[in-house]
């Protein structure tokens, strides 16, 4: 995900795409300790996006 991509998107749709990679990053921690995941580096790559939404919103509000 580009922050071009996030800086198009409305304030609404931002927050909605931040619950949705929460929700990813919960269930990708879950198959981890369970064993289940294939590529662990996708841990990362959820929570870099995380970081890219939450600055836009912080970009946004200021």
């Amino acid at each position: 995900m580009k922050a071009t991509e996030l800086r198009n998107m409305s304030a609404a749709d931002l927050e909605k795409k931040l619950a949705e990679l929460k929700d990813e990053l919960f269930k990708l921690r879950f198959q981890h300790a369970i064993n289940q995941l294939d590529n662990p580096h996708k841990i990362a790559d959820v929570k870099k996006d995380i970081a890219r939404v939450m600055t836009i919103i912080t970009e946004k509000n200021a």
